[in-house]
């Protein structure tokens, strides 16, 4: 019998207390979001005025509209149509953790930026209250045995409105974080994102938005380029958030084809920047600058080819002789290569050998790009508002990063893919099975490395310089990090974890001392509490089922046979 058709047990008892409580603290929070938070109007965005929300004041209230549904979900008018498909009780759990951890960090903020909790008005407390009621609440409400909701089928206008919707939240949710300069405000807004996002996972929402993805995958694509598309022009010409967003283009695309190596066909690598950084130096040696190396200046074009190429056939000269070894120790020699490349721009410097990289000076000067009329460095209006140069960049990078998936969901899908998946899991028997392993491994880490080669090209003309200094092996951790974090072997998760690993510490120059201890701690508590990453591929989800389930039943039989 199916998960949405079997019978499901009778829900546990309710305690008296549970659900009155979880609606006073809902009434708490919004009754003290209403009034006043702070004395000090000049912190935070004013949340000294009563009856006056400010914006971290409006975002409690949308957690309490949240927490709101969910409880009418677990008893009142709501509980007889979504009672048996969401799980309300987890989603009141993360929720009330996450808003009760929101408003300790807004009255530690007011105390920091105001210098004590003395400055600290009623309804600061008074929301917290609220919170902490909440949070107790939903620990007191049982779960129940529920169907599952991501197998729930509704209209197909209403599943591709509802894709659309999430792609203008998404949007909308961009631009606005991005438009926080406080540190603050911005640390906030991200817990609040945190509380949402936990709140749909826990519901299991977002695995019904996961099947919905799987039979709308074209609606789902259009509309994601769609929101990138639209990105520039919600940021009123600024030329800061239009910077970290190509930034964060360059990344993602240089991640995509890293996950091409380490996702699909599980070799580690940890020198992949020098193959950016290769695409760059040759971009600029052929470019225009006062300080290239080669006197020829091809259209860029051909430099993006040749860039690539170049790129690729590093990948080839490495994997040559070292994709023989497996592991750890193919760990090693890619560090080594990473290395090699950052050492060998040093001495390419006319003394120590050729004249083509200027050495540790680097090649600044890079004109920006101009392909027939339009000028990349030049500001341009389009219905009426102004993009700048970085907004030039990013459209460039939106296509280019658009080919990349294109080539990596091919390659995924086709039998080489499924060849890289063979090998990831067990090199031998898909030796056994007549696989070409060193043949595919080859090829993995050529087309990885072409692939980088032509962000890298992108790369030089945006920074406007290239230098040794830029590719060092931190960076190789940053873009494994970013793939184990978002999911490997996924597109969504990679992009995902990149605009993470690349847009916070952008945003959050206030912590650069503690950049890598939170990027650490991050890694761990993905570890321990999801694997399989942010996006699961739907193989490694299926491998991580399993090997908790055969976990299970090993337990059961041990503690049968301890009994006996």
């Amino acid at each position: 019998m199916s998960e949405s058709t079997k019978t499901l047990a009778a829900p546990p008892a309710l305690p008296a207390a549970a659900w009155p409580l979880g609606i006073a603290g809902v009434a708490l929070l919004i009754i003290g979001s209403f009034l006043s938070w702070s004395y000090d109007g000049s912190i935070l965005g004013d949340l000294s005025i009563n009856f006056y929300p400010g914006a971290l004041q409006i975002l409690a209230i949308i957690l309490a509209v949240l927490a709101l549904v969910l409880l009418l979900t677990v008893k009142g008018p709501l509980a007889s149509r979504l009672g048996h498909w969401l799980d309300a009780t987890l989603g009141l759990r993360a929720l009330g953790l996450t808003t009760a951890l929101f408003l300790v960090l807004v009255l530690v903020a007011i105390s920091i930026e105001s210098d004590g909790l003395i400055n600290v008005n009623p309804g600061g407390y008074v929301s917290l209250v609220g919170s902490l009621a909440l949070l107790v609440s939903s620990r007191m409400i049982p779960v129940r045995e529920l169907r599952d909701l991501g197998e729930a089928r509704l209209p197909g206008w209403f599943e591709i409105l509802s894709i659309a919707i999430l792609m203008a939240a998404v949007l909308f949710g961009a631009a606005y974080a991005l438009g926080l300069t406080d540190v603050w405000n911005f640390v906030l807004c991200l817990v609040f994102i945190a509380a949402v996002v936990a709140a749909l996972f826990r519901t299991g929402v977002m695995s019904w938005v996961g099947h919905v993805a799987q039979r709308h995958k074209k609606v789902l694509t259009l509309a994601s380029f769609a929101v990138a598309f639209f990105f520039p022009f919600t940021q009123n010409g600024s030329d800061a958030n239009m910077s970290i967003a190509t930034q964060v283009l360059i990344f993602a695309a240089t991640a995509m084809g890293l996950n091409i190596v380490v996702g699909l066909a599980g070799l580690l690598d940890l020198g992949y920047i020098a193959f950016l950084g290769s695409g760059a130096y040759v971009a600029a040696m052929l470019s225009e600058s006062a300080f290239a190396t080669i006197d020829w200046h091809p259209p860029f074009i051909v430099v993006v080819l040749l860039g690539g190429c170049v790129s690729a056939v590093l990948g080839l000269i490495i994997g040559s002789p070292t994709l023989r070894v497996s592991g750890d120790y193919l760990a090693i020699v890619t560090l080594g290569f990473g290395e090699i490349f950052r050492l060998a721009m040093f001495n390419l410097d006319g003394t120590n050998g050729p004249l083509l990289t200027n050495g540790p000076n680097g090649i600044p000067g890079i004109p920006d790009l101009q392909l027939g009329s339009f000028d990349f460095g030049k500001p341009h209006t389009l219905a009426g508002i102004e993009l700048g140069r970085f907004s030039n960049y990013y459209f460039l990078l939106l296509i280019l990063i658009g080919f990349i998936i294109l080539v990596f969901s091919r390659l995924n899908d086709s039998r080489i893919g499924r060849g890289w998946v063979a090998i990831r899991e067990d090199e031998k028997a898909a030796e056994a099975m007549g696989v070409n392993v060193f043949g595919l491994k080859l090829l993995a880490f050529a087309i990885g490395a072409f692939l980088a080669g032509l962000a890298g090209t992108v790369k030089a003309h945006q920074d406007v310089a290239v230098s040794p200094g830029q590719y060092i092996f931190l960076e190789s951790a940053f873009l494994l990090a970013a793939i184990v974090l978002g999911g490997m072997g996924t597109i969504a998760g990679v992009l995902l974890g990149a605009t993470i690993l690349k847009l916070l510490p952008e945003k959050l120059r206030f912590f650069s001392e503690y950049r890598l201890l939170l990027f650490g701690l991050l890694l761990v508590i993905m570890m321990r509490f999801r694997p399989e990453g942010l996006v699961a591929s739907r193989r490694r989800q299926l491998e991580f089922h399993e090997e908790d389930e055969a976990l299970a039943e090993a337990i059961e039989h041990d503690l049968v046979e301890e009994a006996k």
